[in-house]
């Protein structure tokens, strides 16, 4: 006899939904969740969705009812519960819109716990887009499979992230004049961490000595190269997440 189909399948669509899901509750999803799965996905009664609520973790769903403008879900049963991933932030300038989209984006993926963007002197952006960052963010979350999306905060200016920053965080600081090779100093640390990368122009003189009196503060080099603020930023996260982070396991 045939093997019977794992439920629910690989293929099944994967969505965040903003309320709490408990078993047999039924969800009701529209908007632009709702075009997704009956346009595009093609969902009909009887199939699976995964849903993640960022509260409680990860739902098999059964499809109850695929209209045109909702889409009624069962709670089946709670396949994962929400993931605890290590105490990391990264705090990116502001770059251009596509750019920093890109940062949003692999950050999610790489496993930040929180974004914290910064304003600084040379920065071509000052504002961020909220639904716009928080769209990119889950949809990147949905994609790789996290069941927690990250913390995203508004941006802020250097001096006032200086002076608000936590006494129990480190936070390394990639300066393009150099500093600690990463590794070294990310293996050094073993309590919170954050990333501190730089806009296009870079940090000027008064900015890096400000950064450099934190005590909290480590320059850090990322290599030989001059890297653009997005290629640092996703980089050194990389880097961290294979260090000390959960890429260990």
């Amino acid at each position: 006899m045939p093997a019977t189909p794992a439920w629910p399948p690989r293929s099944a669509p994967r969505l965040f939904v903003p309320q709490p899901v408990t078993a047999g509750a039924p969800v009701t999803v529209d908007g632009n969740a709702a075009h997704y799965l009956g346009k595009v996905m093609r969902i009909a009664p009887g199939d699976a969705v995964i849903l993640c609520d960022n509260e409680t973790g990860e739902w098999a769903c059964k499809v109850l009812d695929a209209g045109k403008r909702q889409v009624m879900l069962e709670p089946v049963e709670m396949l994962r519960p929400r993931e605890e991933v290590p105490d990391f932030w990264l705090v990116p300038a502001l770059l251009k819109k596509d750019r920093f989209d890109l940062v949003l984006e692999k950050a999610t993926e790489l496993g930040v716990r929180a974004v914290r963007p910064v304003v600084t002197r040379r920065c071509v952006a000052d504002k961020l887009n909220a639904d716009r960052a928080r769209m990119i963010v889950t949809e990147a979350a949905e994609q790789c499979a996290r069941t927690a999306l990250p913390d995203l905060a508004e941006p802020v200016k250097l001096d006032s992230l200086l002076r608000a920053w936590p006494t129990d965080r480190a936070l390394f600081f990639a300066d393009e004049l150099g500093g600690e090779p990463a590794d070294q100093a990310f293996r050094a640390n073993t309590g919170p961490a954050a990333l501190l990368t730089g806009p296009e122009g870079g940090f000027d003189e008064a900015e890096r000595a400000a950064i450099r009196a934190l005590p909290q503060a480590r320059a850090i080099t990322l290599g030989p190269r001059i890297l653009r603020g997005e290629t640092a930023a996703i980089a050194a996260t990389a880097l961290w997440m294979g260090t000390v982070g959960d890429w260990r396991a």
